[in-house]
Formats: C-alpha cells, sequence, structure tokens
C-alpha cells in the first residue's frame, strides 16, 4: 500500500515512503516529463506526486467504485488514464486532478489492463469479460465494437510503437493481434502457449512481440505474419510473471514466480548467462533502465533488485524498505530514479545513483477498515485441478466462500466474512481485493 522511489544507479531510497492510500498500490508510472508519479490503488483512488519531493498534489482523484488495477498518462503528460473493478476506465486532467467527462462505459467484467496509443488520441483497454476496446481519448466515445477474440479473460494489452496494432493477451492461452483503426482482428489467434499468458509487448521497431506464460515460457512472434519465432524460450521452472524488450530491442528480461530473473538474447531465443538470483519469493514485475543498462525486479519477498544488464551481476544489496509485496514498479525517463509500489499503503521513490534519501517525509491521515461482511468481486485464485465447484474453505481466516470453477481459476461474487489482520492472499498473479 506504498509507493517508493529509488535511485537507479545506487538502489537507494529517495526519502520516506508516499503514503496517501490505505490499501494496496497496484499500479505506478512517471509523467513523460519524469516530474510526476501517478499511482492506482485497491482503496478505489488515484493519487498523484511530486517525482523530486515526494508531495502529494493534491487531494485523492476519487471516482471509481471499486480497486484501481491499472493507471498511465498520456504521451502528452496531460492526461491520466485509469481502470477499474467496476467495470470502468476514467480520464483526468493531470494538472488539477478533475474527472474529465464521464467515466467510459462498455465493460461487462473487471478492467484488466489500460494505456494511451503513442499519438495520444486514443486508449485501449482490456477486461475479464473477453474482450479488448478502443476509446477516442478526447471524446470518451467508444470506437466501433468489443474486439472479440478470446476466450477468457484479457490479461495484458498494448499498442505497437507506430500505434498501428494492437496486441492482447488472455488465461485462453492465445495472443491477438488487432488493426488499431479498424478493431479487425489480423490473422488467428496465436497459438503455442499451454497455459494462461500473463505479459506481452512489442519490441522497439515494432516487429516482433514478446510473450510470457504460466507454462514457464517465453515466446517471441513475428508480429507482421503472427508466426512463432523458433522454439519455446525455457529456463524458469515456474509461471513466468513479467517479460519486456530492451530499448535496444537485443534483448529481453523475463521474472518468475521461480524467484529468478533472466536475460535473453531476443535474436537466437538464447539464455544469456545464468539466471540473476537474490529475491527470495516470486518476482512480479521486471523492466530495463531507459538506456538499457541496468534491469530491475520487484518481488513479493518486500526487495526490488537492481543488475547490471550486460554482466547480470547484482548491483548491491537488495532494497530494502517495503513491509509488503511490491505490485509495481518502473525507471524514470531519465532513468536517475525509481518508483515501488507496495501492498503496504505507500510509493518509494529510490536515487539510482548515490541511494540517498533526499525528501522529507509525507503522510496522509490513514484509517483502518474494521472487519465486516465484504464483497468479492471479479477475483480470481488458482484452484488444484482435483478441486470442485461450490462452497470451500480456502483459508481458516475466510469462513465461506462460493465460487465457479473454470479450468482451474474461480471467479467469486459473493459474500466472505474476513478476520481481522492483513489482506489474504492468494497466488500470482491476482489475489482478492475485498470491498
Amino acid at each position: 500500500m506504498t509507493i517508493r522511489l529509488w535511485d537507479a544507479e545506487t538502489g537507494q531510497s529517495l526519502g520516506e515512503p508516499l503514503r496517501g492510500h490505505i490499501r494496496g498500490v497496484t499500479s505506478v508510472g512517471f509523467s513523460p516529463d519524469g516530474r510526476r508519479i501517478v499511482s492506482g490503488s485497491e482503496d478505489m483512488t488515484i493519487h498523484l506526486w511530486d517525482a523530486e519531493t515526494g508531495q502529494s498534489l493534491g487531494g485523492p482523484l476519487r471516482g471509481h467504485t471499486q480497486g484501481v488495477t491499472s493507471v498511465g498518462f498520456s504521451p502528452d503528460g496531460r492526461r491520466i488514464v485509469s481502470g477499474s473493478w467496476n467495470k470502468t476506465i476514467r480520464l483526468w486532467d493531470a494538472e488539477t486532478g478533475q474527472s474529465l467527462g464521464e467515466p467510459l462505459r462498455g465493460h461487462t467484467r473487471a478492467v484488466t489492463s489500460v494505456g494511451f496509443s503513442p499519438d495520444g488520441r486514443r486508449i485501449v483497454s482490456g477486461s475479464e469479460d473477453t474482450t479488448i476496446r478502443l476509446w477516442d481519448a478526447e471524446t470518451g466515445q467508444s470506437l466501433g465494437e468489443p474486439l472479440r477474440g478470446h476466450t477468457r479473460a484479457v490479461t495484458s494489452v498494448g499498442f505497437s510503437p507506430d500505434g498501428r496494432r494492437i496486441v492482447s493477451g488472455s488465461y485462453d492461452m492465445t495472443i491477438c493481434l488487432w488493426d488499431a483503426e479498424t478493431g479487425q482482428s489480423l490473422g488467428e489467434p496465436l497459438r503455442g502457449h499451454t497455459q494462461a499468458v500473463t505479459s506481452v509487448g512489442f519490441s522497439p521497431d515494432g516487429r516482433r512481440i514478446v510473450s510470457g506464460s504460466w507454462d514457464k515460457t517465453i515466446r517471441l512472434w513475428d508480429a507482421e505474419t503472427g508466426q512463432s519465432l523458433g522454439e519455446p524460450l525455457r529456463g524458469h521452472t515456474h509461471r513466468v510473471t513479467s517479460v519486456g524488450f530492451s530499448p535496444d530491442g537485443r534483448h529481453i528480461v523475463s521474472g518468475s514466480e521461480d524467484k529468478t530473473t533472466r536475460l535473453w538474447d531476443a535474436k537466437t531465443g538464447q539464455s544469456l548467462g545464468e539466471p540473476l538470483r537474490g529475491h527470495t519469493r516470486a518476482v512480479t514485475s521486471v523492466g530495463f533502465s531507459p538506456d538499457g543498462r541496468h534491469i530491475v525486479s520487484g518481488s513479493w519477498d518486500e526487495t526490488i533488485c537492481l543488475w547490471d544488464a550486460e554482466t547480470g551481476q547484482s548491483l548491491g544489496e537488495p532494497l530494502r524498505d517495503h513491509t509488503k509485496p511490491v505490485a509495481s514498479l518502473g525507471f524514470s525517463p531519465d532513468g536517475r530514479r525509481i518508483v515501488s509500489g507496495s501492498d503496504n499503503e505507500t510509493i518509494r521513490l529510490w536515487d539510482a545513483q548515490m541511494g540517498q534519501i533526499p525528501v522529507q517525509p509525507f503522510q496522509h491521515n490513514a484509517r483502518l477498515i474494521p472487519p465486516q461482511e465484504y464483497l468479492l468481486s471479479n477475483g480470481s485464485i488458482t484452484f488444484n485441478p482435483s478441486q470442485n465447484s461450490g462452497s470451500t474453505d480456502i483459508s481458516p481466516r475466510i469462513s465461506r466462500f462460493v465460487c465457479t470453477l473454470t479450468d482451474n481459476i474461480a471467479f467469486a461474487n459473493t459474500l466472505a466474512t474476513v478476520d481481522p489482520g492483513p489482506p489474504f492472499r492468494t497466488s500470482m498473479p491476482y489475489e482478492f481485493v475485498f470491498f
């Protein structure tokens, strides 16, 4: 539930945690000019922060009625887009924090991923309702019909660098390519993974796609033909949670529930050296610095690790300050700082050079939510294949839980009584959120 900033060279924390959220932070990101940070949370709000001082820029942005799953700035930095479990997308003025128009409605289940096109004119969203939608970023109007092709929840969406195509990944084990102007599917779904696809992205030149999956593999695809490029990249021993290209497109980084980060040659698919070991629990998020020299990884073990992208060597000790799992992180545009968000309600800034903490702490008044009846909304948890649908005791802290089981994923929409204590956590990539 915190956000932290880190120095990307030294790994040192920059000041005290940025406090304002009262539940877990799900998504964080820098503005294009690096001066501001946006964060979204399970507490249904978005916060804006000054990236230099750590000060909150106004009050929380309120409008969503359930947890915020994904946030991001427009390319010009003037607007913010957010997606939520309440099935809607919202646009915000990044200067004033005011909501821009009505919520964008159309999805029938939780919104899992949102993002602007490179020119800022359109927004793409993916949802648990199995569809992708395109929106006019100025008017908020839906552009055409939903993009239908997946048969299960969409986990990840994104535009190509030229904005002409969209890629999506899904629990249905496939990747789909779409024409961003017409919404038409570009060929058949890309098949090859044998379990859910968790993360997808284009190469910087837009010619290739990388995907990571619960089947423990990474795959490369030709973005024009949809053909698989070579054999799957094998090496992880547990689910792949996050993948991405280096800025020059030569390398791929992947994080996994096997606690490791791996580097791959994007042309040959060969593993580059040994796995990067430093975390003691699942790696949740990985990424390259803007210059491609460093890699950052966040984990359920509450730490962030920095790595030399050429040698794979750890750059110092793990960055420790969060007291709960790290959910989201990223480099500033100039590569000098790292921002991290955690389930302990704070954001952290870290200096990538000296590891100093130049900003003073800033705290909001927080409130505790007492035990009560909560609605489980669009949550999911991985079940043992031997388990059946119906009432199931999944934790001694949950007295009642009713679910519908589909392909080992249980979707809940019922009541459960939660005892006092820390939030109940499930296996990656989702956890239940109690409203």
